[in-house]
């Protein structure tokens, strides 16, 4: 066997694709469908959001590498040495089956809504009584919003919207002589069309009642062949920054320009015709073979999303049983601000509600003794009450800087509206800075209390989005720490402003910074283990893909340190090599929420060290991003954070475990059952009911609990 010395850590069998990984974490989406302990529109609502992720992945992540094709790219990416079109060929490999599997579980899941009388319909399939229901709703209400387009000499071949659904019809005049032409389906109708009929719900799709009722826009000629399709533009165009005058009007012309993006998936609905192979369609939109899906079912499944809303209304049982998020505990039903100057406030999200980060701004925005609100914005949602104080605190008279990040990709448009409301209102809008996106989650109130300036600091890994913080796991913190304080108005004054990047107390912010942090960590790890034998790495993230820090973490298992991994999505470092990475354990969670938070912890021989982020150990996030590392110096709040990583690292309900092949598995244990999600709403619920008690004092739930939940976990660690 060979030493650790003569091992080669650039070995690509060491490594996963990112780009297959991201498949497999997608296959991980669709496999919650198939969990019988998921309630069915839950399981139905997984299969929308993989046709959503799958939809990002093809307009930024392959039409990426189809650009490197087309312009004869080569070069190998640096883990696993795959060229663009080796990565092509394997995501089609690996996404081909994802998607059969899919609409199996499709066919599977609806074929169960009918025990419960739900169903899906074509026109054909319906009484006369109800049939005649949705003729009079085409007549009247969809004919008029259809528009034929043919295709001919003198008619050249739609520019199709990005995800539109289209019919593609043939049609035959009395002398045989043949034509086609496009009809696109509106996207304002609602695709889902419902039908009351006494006990049963009913819906017949929009695409199968115009494909039925398709006659009446060819008069004088016969439909010979009618399929639908849809088309997946390149949305990874590049944004001219260089030389701009003014970055919001050169995001509305990328906007523009990205709404006709060349073509990198045709999907088809086989359903009614097998023998489709869209030949004409291949040849007008130059895509090849590999690019066609030809599906057994309805196109774009995230119609799901609004089929489940629409059943759930009579089936509430359906769905996950409702949740409303508590109070933070840290609050104590304190005023925020109050709070704040005796010690540092944790919000755990969605468990805990955002609400009280909507009331630090609206309050700050309100309150005479305030002096400045600075904020950074990546996404917000469409009514967002954190614009509206930012608004109200501009045009109060208070110095009010935003950055709105006008790149957040698929957020450009709905950003750039914040923007121009926002510099209407009176506050400072920034829009980052060249080259990079700035996704940092920071918001600093200074005020003026008893002849003192003092800054609240907001730090968090989720973005300023009061919808999702619903559904997606977030964690952050409210701090009057000087230096902390210090550092947030030298981070606001180095976007705003032109100054040498700052010398910070406690934050690292990225590019470099935060990566340099990580390697410097994992180096005093490893040397703390080599004196003590006890070194342990902890680290939760969305997605692990920087070769420098992998590196890192090999030579680290290679020395004897532990380290567990929470990855929810990509994972480009194989666990469990011998002599590389047997040290190395690595679990992925998806449920019923999105786990978004970063948590990084070192034990450094019980000198533990606890940071936040909103950045993962990729190299885009620490190399191509403004992103910030915060410390947790609270020691009650350093307590939560443990509890909840050992949580997770004790789930055997959710969490599937990487093994040394990059293959994933559900953890397969003799502990008590754990779903970590479940158990925080049971604690969140608990928390709640305490309150309505009225007790005088509400309990932190579980904290000796959580201690020694941790050092168990640490206990088993050291012991495999």
């Amino acid at each position: 066997m060979e030493t650790n010395n003569q091992i080669d850590l650039n070995n690509k069998a060491y490594y996963n694709n990112r780009e297959v990984s991201w498949v497999a974490f997608n296959y991980r989406v669709i496999e919650e469908s198939m969990d019988i302990k998921n309630p069915l529109l839950e399981r139905l609502k997984f299969l929308a959001i993989a046709s959503s992720n799958l939809d990002e992945f093809f307009m930024v992540r392959v039409a990426g590498l189809k650009d490197q094709v087309k312009l004869n790219f080569t070069e190998r990416e640096n883990k696993t040495q795959m060229t663009p079109t080796e990565q092509l060929i394997e995501i089609d490999r690996n996404n081909r089956e994802n998607v059969r599997i899919q609409y199996e579980q499709y066919q599977k899941l609806t074929k169960e809504l009918e025990s419960f009388q739900v169903f899906f319909k074509t026109p054909e399939e319906l009484s006369p009584e109800n049939y005649d229901m949705i003729k009079q709703k085409f007549e009247f209400e969809i004919l008029p919003t259809l528009t034929p387009l043919g295709i001919d000499a003198y008619r050249p071949f739609p520019k199709l919207a990005n995800k539109s659904l289209n019919i593609f019809v043939d049609v035959e005049d009395d002398s045989g002589e043949k034509k086609s032409a496009i009809v696109q389906i509106p996207a304002l109708l609602n695709r889902v069309i419902e039908i009351k009929d006494d006990q049963r719900l009913i819906y017949v799709l929009l695409e199968d009642v115009i494909t039925h009722f398709i006659g009446r826009l060819f008069s004088g000629f016969e439909v010979t062949r009618t399929f639908v399709f849809r088309i997946t533009r390149n949305a990874d165009l590049t944004i001219h920054e260089d030389g701009a005058e003014d970055l919001l009007i050169e995001i509305e012309k990328f906007l523009k320009k990205r709404k006709s993006g060349a073509a990198v998936r045709l999907e088809i609905d086989v359903r009614h015709d097998p023998t489709i192979n869209g030949s004409f369609l291949t040849k007008e939109l130059d895509i090849e073979e590999r690019d066609i899906y030809k599906l057994d079912g309805p196109l774009d499944l995230t119609m799901l999303f609004q089929l489940t809303g629409r059943v759930a209304k009579k089936y509430p049982q359906l769905e996950f049983k409702s949740f409303t998020a508590a109070p933070p505990m840290s609050l104590n039903n304190r005023n925020i601000y109050e709070a704040a100057k005796e010690r540092d406030i944790f919000f755990h999200h969605p468990y805990e509600s955002f609400q009280p980060i909507v009331d630090f701004i609206k309050e700050a925005s309100e309150d005479p003794n305030t002096l400045a609100i600075k904020q950074t914005l990546y996404r917000v949602s469409s009514d967002s009450p954190i614009i509206d104080a930012l608004k109200n605190a501009a045009e109060s008279g208070k110095q009010v800087t935003v950055l709105v990040e006008l790149k957040a990709r698929f957020d450009e448009e709905n950003n750039v509206h914040w923007a121009k409301m926002l510099e209407e209102a009176g506050c400072h809008v920034i829009y980052g800075m060249t080259h990079l996106k700035t996704h940092s989650k920071i918001t600093l109130v200074v005020k003026r209390e008893n002849d003192e300036l003092i800054p609240y600091v907001h730090l968090g890994t989720g973005n300023y989005n009061d919808k999702t913080a619903k559904i997606y796991t977030d964690m952050g913190i409210i701090t009057t720490h000087k230096e902390i304080g210090q550092d947030a108005m030298n981070f606001f004054n180095y976007l705003s402003g032109y100054s040498e990047k700052p010398e910070y107390k406690k934050l690292h912010v990225a590019p470099f910074e935060i990566r340099d942090e990580f390697l410097d960590h994992i180096d005093q790890e490893i040397a703390s283990h080599k004196e003590n034998d006890n070194g342990l790495i902890i680290a939760k993230m969305n997605s692990l893909t920087d070769k420098a820090v992998i590196k890192k973490l090999f030579e680290a298992s290679q020395a004897g340190v532990k380290v567990n991994l929470i990855i929810r999505g990509i994972c480009c470092l194989k666990p469990g090599i011998p002599g590389v990475s047997e040290n190395i354990r690595v679990i992925s969670i998806v449920g019923r929420f999105l786990e978004h938070s970063r948590i990084y912890y070192f034990y450094h021989n019980g000198e533990e060290r606890m940071y936040l982020s909103s950045a993962d150990m990729m190299t885009r996030n620490m190399i191509k991003r403004v992103e910030i590392l915060f410390p947790v110096l609270d020691e009650v709040i350093i307590a939560r954070l443990k509890d909840s990583i050992a949580l997770q690292l004790n789930d055997n309900l959710k969490a599937r475990e990487q093994d040394s092949e990059g293959i994933y598995h559900y953890v397969k244990n003799e502990q008590e059952p754990t779903n970590s999600q479940e158990k925080l709403v049971q604690e969140a619920e608990q928390y709640k009911r305490s309150l309505v008690k009225k007790k005088e004092e509400p309990p932190r739930p579980l904290m000796s609990k959580r201690a020694r939940l941790f050092d168990r976990v640490r206990a088993r660690i050291r012991r495999n």
